[in-house]
Formats: C-alpha cells, structure tokens, sequence
C-alpha cells in the first residue's frame, strides 16, 4: 500500500489539490479548522484526521491556508502539526505568504527534525481541478525531490528555483502581474464598449491576437457576462499586493504600475468588492467610465 499523503486545508483550493491527490491514487487524510469542510473529501475517499496530529504520522503533509498568520498558527504550538511529528518528513506547503513567514515555518520545521519545501501554486480551483496547475517551489533539492511526483501529480509542473525562499517572490510577481494584466484588461473592455462594441465581441478578438492568453479566453465567458462568482477574491488579491510591493521595497525595486493598481484594488475592496472574483475590477472601471448598467 502507497504511504498516506496529508492535506492541511480544505477550502476552495485545498480542496482541489486533495482531489487531484485522490485522482491520482493516493491515500489521502485531510484536516481543515472547520471540520465540515472536509466532508466532501471524505465522501471522495479521503480519510478524516481527528486531529493534527494524526496529519503527523503521514510522511508528506500538503498545507493550503489563506494568509501568513494561518501558516504559522497551524505549525506551532502545543496542539500544531509540528508537535508531534511522528513519521512526517516534508510540509509542502502550497499557500502563498511572505518571505518571512516562509522563513519562519522553514526554522519551526528544522526544529522539529522535518523538511520544510514552500511550492505556492498558480491556478483557481478550476485550474487545479483540470490538472494544469503550475507549482514554484524552493527548499533543499533532497526535500523537493520527496514532493516532486507529488506535486507532478496534481498539476502540469513543478519547477525548482532554489534552496530557500526564492518560489514566495516568484509567486507573488505572478500575482502583481496578474493584478495589473486584468486592470488593464478592464481598462480597454470598458473603452471599447462605450464606443459601442459589443463587449464579449471585444473579448473574443483579443483572446485570439498576439497579445491574447488562455486566460483571456478562459475568462471571457464570466466578464462577458458579468459573472463574479469568485475563483480568486479582490481581498485575495490586494493581500498578495500588499506582500508583493512590501518585497519590492524591501529589494528597492519601484513598481509604478503595480502600485497604481494596488489603489484601485483598494478602492474595489472599499466599495464592497472584496468577496468577488477579482474581474469585479471591471465593475469598478465601467462605473468610472461612465457605463450604463
């Protein structure tokens, strides 16, 4: 029998890794704060973890939290996955958080004799759910090898790029590129509509040019029509702001369009976007732009 594969975390994305996981074959036993979430998972094959530390005796424990705090929290302390070890050899460690943070659960994990490998992860649920997921990680190549196949399993690749913290920057780079891509994607929607285009016709036009992705194609279903049912939340987004230009300053890097976005994320987030898909950016920018509704 395969060893068993811990999951930390069972909310939207967590929950699309451990069914990868199951799909994949594994043994899975999972925990998650609100035990009601992980019934899904369990009626999938998965097996519920009484406590965190029955997640210890698996030998690699994935974890899925929203925010640095999270991460920390379910690490430490008396009654954290990091108390009792047992036969736990890797967290793998899929959010994304700071680079402090990051190093701060790398320092908790050593001292409990356990590998430490974050691999924070681009793609939505849905993404996930299709197998095209995309890991950065970094950690001891030794530690990374044990996730490797693992995390091969789950998505479409994993690439290494180095032996600390290097993956919580690259993935935040992801995110502020994201953010300012879809406030521009916003910005020409709503001037094309307004001059009379029909805004999906726009939308499909430019997912096919050079300057089209999958994702423009992808997405242009739900900003067509307007659909914010969330995959990442503006709040989400703005958390990743918040970390990302932190770093740039850190590193002394300006990020004149990233901060500029970051404004208008803010004002999304103060004008009761925060729980909505981050294309609710749109809403704003058609209100700005003076588009009838």
């Amino acid at each position: 029998m395969r060893e068993p594969v811990g999951l930390l975390g069972t909310g939207r994305m967590g929950s699309a890794i451990g069914r990868r996981l199951l799909a994949a074959g594994a043994p899975l036993r999972v925990w998650n704060r609100t035990p009601d979430k992980v019934v899904p998972l369990v009626a999938g094959g998965a097996v519920a973890a009484g406590s965190l530390a029955g997640l210890a005796a698996c030998p690699v424990v994935f974890v899925m939290v929203s925010t640095s705090e999270d991460l920390l929290a379910v690490l430490d302390g008396p009654d954290g996955l990091l108390s009792c070890p047992a036969g736990l050899r890797v967290v793998v460690d899929c959010s994304t958080v700071s680079e402090a943070a990051s190093a701060q659960a790398r320092a908790l994990a050593a001292a409990a004799g356990v590998g430490f490998v974050a691999a924070p992860v681009s793609g939505n649920p849905s993404v996930v759910d299709a197998g095209a997921a995309c890991f950065v990680a970094s950690g001891p190549r030794e530690q990374f090898a044990l996730a490797e196949p693992l995390l091969r399993g789950i998505g479409k690749t994993a690439v290494w790029v180095g032996d600390g913290e290097q993956s919580r920057l690259v993935k935040l780079c992801h995110n502020l590129y994201l953010g300012v891509m879809v406030q521009a994607l916003a910005e020409v929607t709503a001037l094309a509509e307004k001059s009379g285009a029909d805004r999906e016709a726009f939308l499909r036009f430019l997912g096919e040019t050079v300057v089209g992705s999958e994702w423009v194609r992808r997405r242009t279903p739900a900003l067509a029509a307007e659909d914010w049912t969330p995959t990442f939340t503006t709040t989400l987004l703005r958390k990743d702001f918040d970390l990302g230009l932190g770093a740039a300053r850190d590193h002394e890097v300006p990020m004149a369009l990233a901060g500029l976005t970051h404004q208008l994320i803010q004002a999304a987030v103060g004008r009761g976007l925060g729980d909505l898909d981050l294309l609710a950016l749109y809403a704003m920018q058609a209100e700005s732009a003076g588009l009838t509704r």
